[in-house]
């Protein structure tokens, strides 16, 4: 089971520290992004889940329009793009119900997939997972097992389609990323700054040799022409803008090698019944 996944937020969203009251001082160039997907999503005939920022879709709503009219899924990827460690429970409750609003006002469909910006679901934040079930939402993606830039749950131990307990006594479904050992590290692939470094035949062969495969890529990922973020770190900009050149080459050959599905077609090829089960708590 491969499955294709885009978070839909500008390339200045890659600036975490960036106040959301700036983002309009910022060239858009989301509209060509966003276009690129879908022409080599409709020549490759394949289907993908769009993680949506709230945010664009009030200020930006014709693109999610033209997601959802092309017969994509679509699923929430907050409204301000803020790290939840950062956020309150209630703030966090408050951007996650104002960005599901705004996206479903829009699709006319509900909106009941999640997932935190820089998977930023850690273990002292977990009580997200609880506000997600309040919400309605059925199912999350932010679960990366690992030690991550601005997430990481190591201790949760998830790495394929699970069913997750919460404290409470609701559950989620769980796609978490998948990982592969690198230098004695847990690195994701298929998605970010490592599928646009890692050499291509790299990346095709273990892609082949998993079983359950989750990408994430975003627009700014496939525009080697945008403008860099001037207040990031050396390490953010080299993960932020490394491998541009190439990026778009290496993304037609993955969707043409691979038969990639949306997360919705996901859900229901499992066994919900026989999945494993996760306590949160």
């Amino acid at each position: 089971m491969k499955i294709l996944t885009f978070d839909i937020e500008d390339w200045y969203n890659c600036d975490f520290n960036l106040n959301q009251n700036k983002w309009k001082n910022f060239e858009v160039r989301i509209y060509r992004g966003v276009d690129t997907i879908l022409e080599n999503l409709n020549i490759a005939n394949t289907k993908a889940t769009f993680f949506c920022l709230g945010w664009i879709a009030v200020n930006h709503p014709n693109i999610i329009k033209k997601i959802h009219e092309q017969g994509h899924h679509i699923a929430c990827h907050s409204f301000g793009h803020d790290l939840i460690y950062n956020l309150s429970i209630s703030d966090f409750k408050k951007d996650t119900e104002k960005a599901k609003r705004s996206i479903e006002d829009i699709t006319g469909t509900a909106v009941t997939a999640y997932r935190a910006p820089g998977f930023s679901i850690r273990k002292n934040t977990s009580w997200a997972f609880e506000v997600l079930s309040e919400l309605d939402f059925e199912i999350d993606c932010s679960v990366f097992s690992a030690n991550h830039d601005y997430g990481g749950y190591p201790t949760l131990e998830c790495f394929e389609p699970s069913i997750l307990l919460l404290k409470n006594g609701q559950s989620l479904k769980e796609f978490p990323l998948n990982a592969t050992s690198f230098l004695r590290n847990k690195i994701v692939y298929s998605g970010g700054g490592f599928f646009r470094i890692l050499p291509y035949s790299l990346i095709k062969k273990l892609s082949k040799n998993t079983n359950y495969l989750m990408t994430y890529f975003h627009p700014r990922d496939f525009d080697y022409e945008q403008p860099m973020m001037p207040n990031l770190s050396f390490y953010r900009k080299f993960k932020s803008y490394v491998g541009l050149k190439n990026s778009l080459n290496k993304f037609k050959s993955y969707i043409n090698d691979f038969d990639f599905i949306d997360l919705e077609s996901a859900d229901n090829k499992i066994d919900w019944l026989n999945a494993r089960i996760i306590k949160t708590f």
